[in-house]
């Protein structure tokens, strides 16, 4: 597998520092997602440097769920996080739970009370913000800060027993009220809550915070390198403060912060990705215009691409917004050198070739892919009667308009020159069908008396295709920033053509066979997935990407 991060970033410059002063002779990082919502590109970012960075210094990178919030987690999304990063290529190396380290982490919480660095509050939520003070006031000690040894031990046994409800009691650290990072005015690390957890069962109803799991686990798995977005700068003290008074570790990892990603028409807030699914904004977590990574998969974005994306934006320690079309670019060269071609029609117009003899069919010989010819060729079937789109006539043409139109003659695709002769409509004055002459000595498009035709255009033949439904994705939003509540609700800019859908299109039928997950360009149209709905009875495909963007800079 190739690797991610190519160049060197500041990150490795930090491990190189590190390696070479021999504070640790091997790496060892880890993936620590909170399975409460399904993966998004944002978090494909930190896979890939967690991942990459492992490999890139051949050591091990784990998996290690955080579930330290039993009331918003899911085995489901377990599931779906494993299937996220084995889809980006990556493995790793072991597979475990913050819920693991409950035990362990239960004893740590002992060791600060022991030292009188931890503490049992009464205060309600309500009063410990009053409390806690703001950026330019220092915080209030609680009046229960100086409580013994003895009873903070006591107090902390009948909350695990569960005597107390939820929101009586905490535990909290005794670190500084007055501290300019408010992070370090003592914060809870321990919370009542009586409910059952996925992997412990009823096993406890105190269950510890983030901010002191997250440390303490990482000590205890042997992480030498806390890779993190930039959002967790202001908690590496209060990290480091939980490693260095439990006294266990001799030589605790190192936190390293690096620039989130954020890129724009998208919204990644799991709050809100969970309330577009729940309100039928979206079909579920997998929706093709969802910026998840199922979602992404589903449209028929390609890991390689993903993962090229990743790296083309680079690992910085500043925060900046990546335009969206940068990953629809990235999709788009790895399809054009990948996805195999084929012609379908998406809104038919039926074209009657006049002199075609009837009844007759003939099989064409056309390249899978132009730039890889070890991939052969697949047969196309051209008849009397085919279909192109109807926006390839008009019955009067504007200016520069070379596709059909009265006493025009244009190339069908690979297959012969045709001349429109006439056109019927309907009652209402809708073209209906158009009349055409071939040149029988033209087969493969090209004149044999070498004149010059300027249109070319795809087409499908009644005995040469089958129907399909086809989905044309776009871009969920119509705004750069839909999560900018200032300008009102996300759903405000909803795009309402982000999805529309074709009945009745014509796909050649040799991709009918094709499975979900299929990828293909189809001429003159863009690229296309086939989707997880499809059926044998019923071909249903999803637009990846156009052949070229159509949203401005």
């Amino acid at each position: 597998m190739e690797e991610v991060i190519k160049t060197s970033n500041f990150i490795h410059d930090f491990i190189d520092e590190d390696l070479e002063k021999g504070v640790y002779d091997h790496v060892q990082t880890r993936f620590p997602p909170e399975p409460n919502g399904y993966l998004h590109i944002g978090h494909a970012k930190a896979i890939c440097i967690d991942f990459s960075t492992a490999e890139k210094y051949g050591g091990v990178c784990n998996l290690r769920l955080d579930d330290t919030n039993p009331t918003k987690e899911d085995t489901e999304y377990i599931d779906a996080i494993k299937e996220d990063i084995e889809w980006l290529g990556f493995k790793w190396g072991k597979c475990l739970f913050a819920s693991s380290y409950f035990d362990f982490l239960y004893e740590c919480a002992l060791i600060l009370i022991d030292k009188g660095l931890a503490y049992v509050d009464d205060l309600t939520a309500e009063e410990m913000r009053e409390y806690r003070g703001t950026l330019t006031e220092p915080g209030k000690e609680s009046p229960y800060r100086n409580r013994s040894v003895e009873e903070n031990r006591d107090l902390f046994r009948r909350m695990t027993e569960g005597e107390f409800a939820n929101g009586e009691k905490v535990l909290r650290a005794k670190i500084d009220m007055s501290s300019p990072n408010l992070n370090m005015r003592d914060p809870v690390i321990y919370r009542i809550s009586h409910v059952s957890h996925h992997q412990t069962g009823d096993k406890w109803c105190v269950y510890p915070m983030y901010d002191f799991a997250h440390p303490l686990s990482d000590a205890r798995e042997g992480v030498t390198h806390s890779l993190c977005s930039l959002e967790f700068e202001n908690h590496r003290p209060l990290y480091n403060w939980f490693i260095e008074k439990t006294e266990l570790f001799k030589n605790p990892p190192r936190q390293i912060e690096f620039a989130r990603l954020n890129i724009n028409y998208c919204i990644t807030s799991k709050r809100k990705l969970l309330e577009m699914v729940n309100e039928g904004i979206v079909s579920g977590w997998d929706d093709p215009r969802m910026i998840t990574l199922c979602g992404m998969r589903r449209r028929g974005y390609p890991a390689a691409a993903v993962k090229d994306f990743i790296n083309r934006i680079g690992v910085s320690k500043a925060d900046s917004t990546v335009d969206y079309g940068l990953i629809e670019a990235c999709v788009r060269d790895n399809l054009n050198a990948n996805a195999p071609r084929a012609m379908a029609v998406l809104r038919p117009l039926k074209v009657v070739i006049d002199n075609y003899p009837d009844g007759q069919t003939e099989e064409l010989e056309v390249e899978i892919h132009p730039e890889h010819p070890e991939l052969g060729k697949r047969k196309v079937i051209f008849s009397k009667e085919i279909f192109v789109e109807k926006e390839d006539f008009m019955a009067e043409p504007v200016k520069k308009y070379f596709r059909l139109f009265p006493g025009n003659e244009v190339r069908l695709k690979s297959a012969y020159l045709v001349k429109c002769e006439s056109f019927e409509t309907d009652e209402n004055g809708e073209v209906t069908c158009v009349h055409c002459t071939y040149d029988p000595e033209s087969r493969g498009g090209n004149a044999p008396d070498g004149r010059k035709v300027k249109g070319t255009i795809h087409w499908a033949s009644s005995e040469g295709s089958v129907k399909a439904e086809v989905r044309l994705y776009d871009r969920l939003f119509t705004v750069e920033n839909p999560a900018d509540e200032s300008k009102g609700s996300y759903k405000d800019f909803l795009n309402p053509d982000s999805l529309i859908v074709l009945n009745d299109c014509l796909v050649e039928k040799g991709i009918a066979d094709s499975k979900a997950g299929d990828t293909f360009q189809f001429m003159r149209q863009g690229y296309f997935c086939v989707d997880k709905d499809s059926t044998e009875e019923k071909l249903i495909f999803n637009r990846t990407v156009p052949l070229n963007s159509s949203w401005g800079k």
